[in-house]
């Protein structure tokens, strides 16, 4: 394990089962899932390594032994697999559905072109992009297709305007995908393109200064993404890295909101200090068509899976030009993110916060007993003018609270 503050690694227990080409996913719990990959065969086991104890358990198994696949943390909790090769060394199409609750795996709509080698991004609505890849024939493909976990279907959208595979997917601060570099039926690229979910079209964007594919690509906190290593033309391992700038075209840092700290307070709410949360204007013409655009939007991202939610400014609180203290942070998952502040569609640098899983009181009643003839409940209002609770007679009662996640010891 690597250990940012002291710059070390450490050894912690090794995996129950060798393998690779496989996926590691961190679970809203902060257990890690391992899935599947190749031991020279492909494999089906699935272990989860609990950094509590730092130690790895068996899990349920994949339904498809599978590698050169995809996994994605979904915001329901689940992680979606993708694709991939099979045991018989074919191209997949093939979708299955992991629940941490239960510890199993079970099927879902399958893709509508099987693939391996491709990249599968979380968009800010929820679905999933899954882009490029090889085919059953071993050839690079455009095809791209969106899965919605709400109905397990998959459904095409505009495909790459360069078909590749063994490339990079990264989700954009402004809700766009860049996909970059990879292997195309004509060799390495240095082509990138940028995916825009809002009209389903691919367009060309700026071009790797090298050629390259297995590299990697990461969103850093001012919103450029670092692209780092990889393979050549000639199969050769580069140590060559470059950054992608998306290029909002502002004047930075004069027109920039700086985020200073970052805090929970009251358990689940988010107070941020700084500068520039109302930005330098209004960003409007002033008259009556006036649509003013400096109140801050504080945007959260899972670094995990990019899950992305904007929190709301508390009503009593409120906001200033430095500070800014949010509503509860509700059905968001736990662990590292990056809060953003925009302010006239100018985005701030991002500061890293770790958010602890979050219990949050929804509901409350009172619930008696009447022997044989059942139960009724009388509701507890966490809100608005208080409720009065009435009892008479004998019978049992008992207190009901509904928290928005799970309790667990601690």
């Amino acid at each position: 394990m690597y250990d940012p503050a002291s710059g070390t690694w450490t050894a912690t227990a090794s995996l129950n089962t060798g393998r690779d080409l496989h996926t590691a996913t961190l679970l809203p719990n902060g257990k890690v899932l391992v899935a599947g990959g190749s031991n020279g065969a492909a494999l089906a086991s699935a272990q989860l390594y609990d950094p509590a104890s730092g130690t790895w358990t068996a899990t349920g198994s994949l339904n498809t032994a599978r590698y050169l696949y995809t996994a994605t943390l979904l915001p329901n909790g689940k992680v979606l697999v993708a694709g991939g090769d099979d045991s018989n060394f074919n191209a997949s199409a093939s979708a299955e559905l992991f629940d941490p609750a239960s510890g199993t795996w079970a099927a879902t709509g399958s893709l509508n072109t099987a693939r391996y080698r491709h990249t599968a991004t979380l968009l800010p609505n929820g679905k999933v992009l899954v882009a490029g890849g090889g085919d059953a024939n071993g050839s690079s493909i455009a095809s791209t297709e969106l899965f919605d976990p709400a109905s397990g279907t998959w459904a095409a959208t505009g495909s790459l305007n360069t078909g590749r595979d063994s490339h990079t997917a990264t989700l954009l601060p402004n809700g766009k995908v860049l996909v970059a570099g990879g292997v195309t039926n004509s060799g390495t690229a240095a082509s990138a393109e940028l995916y825009d979910p809002a009209s389903r079209t691919w367009a060309a964007t700026g071009s790797l200064n090298t050629a390259r594919y297995t590299h990697t690509a990461s969103l850093l906190p001012n919103g450029k993404v670092l692209v780092a290593g990889g393979y050549n033309g000639d199969g050769g391992a580069l140590a060559s890295a470059e950054l992608y700038d998306i290029g909002l075209g502002f004047v930075s840092p004069d027109w920039q909101p700086q985020i200073a700290t970052v805090t929970r307070i009251s358990g689940s709410r988010l107070t941020l200090t700084g500068s520039r949360f109302q930005g330098v204007s209004q960003a409007s013409g002033g008259n009556y068509q006036d649509s003013s655009t400096n109140y801050p939007l504080v945007q959260l991202r899972n670094i995990d899976n990019s899950q992305v939610a904007f929190v709301l400014v508390d009503p009593t609180a409120g906001w200033s030009d430095t500070s800014f203290t949010s509503t509860p942070v509700t059905n968001f998952p736990s662990g590292p993110a990056l809060v953003t502040v925009f302010t006239n569609g100018i985005p701030s640098d991002s500061k890293f916060l770790t958010l602890e899983s979050l219990l949050q009181l929804t509901g409350s009643v009172s619930r008696k007993t009447h022997g044989g003839a059942g139960t009724f409940d009388i509701n507890l209002p966490l809100s608005g003018e208080p409720g009065v609770e009435c009892r008479s007679g004998g019978g049992n009662y008992t207190e009901v609270f509904t928290f928005n996640n799970n309790v667990v010891s601690g």
